[in-house]
């Protein structure tokens, strides 16, 4: 039987890709405890209350998480924008928000840009090169600041 490669990049790879699935759900979780917060009527209707307040626990835990792994800057630009454009989507799904032409087309630039900052990486220029800060030094650990 054949050893399995898990090898250090290999292992980063792997923490990067569980990393964006965890903030993508997330960003889901967003949505859904901003969708039950609205339900809950100011906290007075029971049901929709618990239902925020343990989508929001988790959807932080997850974004916790991923900022392990990503910059937060990226990360909660993403959190912050997919649980968003979900949370419009689905009152315009509902009913519960006049659906658009234009709507559609702010929350499709949304998602484009949250997109663009996966594509772009972290850690790396543009031609795959490390990062260099303004003084020349490497630049800061994801999640981890200056």
């Amino acid at each position: 039987m054949a050893a399995k490669d898990m090898s250090p990049k290999k292992n980063a790879r792997n923490a990067s890709t569980v990393a964006w699935v965890v903030l993508l759900a997330s960003a889901l979780l967003e949505a859904v405890w901003a969708t039950a917060l609205g339900a809950s009527e100011g906290f007075t209707v029971l049901g929709d209350t618990i239902v925020f307040v343990v989508a929001l626990a988790f959807s932080m835990l997850g974004l916790g998480y991923a900022a392990k792994h990503i910059p937060i800057g990226t990360a909660y630009a993403i959190w912050t924008g997919v649980g968003a454009a979900l949370t419009v989507a689905w009152a315009m799904l509902t009913g519960t928000e006049t659906a658009s032409l234009l709507k559609a087309l702010f929350l499709v630039g949304i998602i484009g840009c949250a997109i663009g900052l996966k594509m772009v990486g972290h850690g790396e220029d543009d031609a795959g090169a490390p990062a260099v800060s303004a003084d020349g030094s490497s630049a800061p650990q994801p999640g981890r600041g200056a």
